[in-house]
């Protein structure tokens, strides 16, 4: 049911921009709203040959892009939608997810100067389905829908120094709560005890959760830095965010990071080649390193040519 109620929030986000486009088409020009829709696949073979490859490979995967914004006077409201999903399948290996993204931001501002707004800053993220980590046997469960999610409330400034395209939000108290409400156990043995007779570790505690209680409240300061070009050079667009988040009650110090960035290259108007780069630092994610008890940083690239319809 939560998987059900959150996916048709996500859906509701994205019909609801189509059903305020039919108010800017009679010229209502305190709305600009749009979507881009991708399709990438890729397919690989072969067979009796020396330098060794997969017999077959393929690589499919589908983005779409939503925004809404309105301003009237001295209010402004921005909403955008970045969600992915991408499979591979080879030989080897069968079939593994190689993209999975649920990322929701909307920001309210009110303008008392003309380059800075105070408002607020609301953003979700998580993920489609479940995650694995296949470097163990069995395969072990170590992400899912809202398994975790991030859901971000924050007040503060939202400063425009050069440009409309380029924003900075500080806010100096913010609530995040980080959830892990899909089978927070998720033991990979039975009854969490490995072959070993070790205890194995629940999957909300390696997110810094309370398996029993599912969320773990924080509070915090946050600055996100956020920059938009189209035609950056010639049929290149570029569109990336940075958010830096330090939790008051818990190591202060230590600051968690969520970069994402995608860079279009368009080759004519229904064909362009997609570039994406997203980094994540979390300190409460300690699932790395030699006894998967450590934070890294986490990196994600995705590089493909596709098929895009603009709406």
């Amino acid at each position: 049911m939560r998987k059900f109620i959150f996916t048709l929030s996500v859906f509701s986000f994205a019909f609801s921009s189509f059903a305020q486009e039919g108010a800017s088409n009679k010229k209502n020009d305190r709305w600009k709203l749009g979507a881009l829709f991708t399709v990438t696949a890729g397919q690989g073979g072969s067979r009796n040959w020396t330098p060794g490859a997969e017999r077959f490979s393929f690589l499919g995967s589908a983005r779409m892009n939503l925004y809404a914004k309105f301003k009237d006077g001295k209010h402004s409201w921005e909403s955008l939608a970045d969600l992915a999903y991408g499979m591979v399948n080879t030989t080897s290996l069968g079939i593994r997810k190689s993209q999975d993204k649920i990322d929701v931001v909307s920001k309210y501002g009110y303008s008392v100067h003309s380059k800075v707004d105070i408002g607020a800053w609301f953003n979700v993220r998580t993920q489609f389905s479940d995650g694995f980590d296949y470097s163990e046997s069995p395969k072990r469960r170590i992400s899912g829908v809202m398994a975790p999610g991030y859901i971000t409330l924050a007040a503060g400034f939202d400063c425009k120094p050069f440009t409309d395209n380029f924003s900075i939000f500080v806010s100096p108290v913010m609530a995040r709560l980080v959830v892990v409400t899909n089978r927070p156990y998720s033991f990979s043995y039975q009854g969490g005890v490995k072959p070993d007779g070790t205890p194995e570790t629940t999957l909300a505690s390696r997110y810094g959760v309370d398996p029993v209680r599912k969320v773990d409240g924080q509070v915090g300061a946050m600055v996100s830095v956020g920059y938009h070009k189209k035609d950056l050079v010639k049929n290149v667009d570029i569109r990336s965010r940075a958010d830096v988040f330090s939790n008051y009650l818990n190591n202060a110090q230590n600051f968690d990071v969520f970069l994402n960035n995608l860079v279009i290259m368009r080759v004519n108007n229904w064909l362009q080649v997609n570039y994406g780069f997203d980094v994540i630092y979390d300190d409460d994610q300690r699932q790395f390193g030699p006894l998967k008890n450590k934070p890294a940083t986490q990196l994600h690239t995705m590089l493909g040519v596709g098929v895009a319809a603009k709406l």
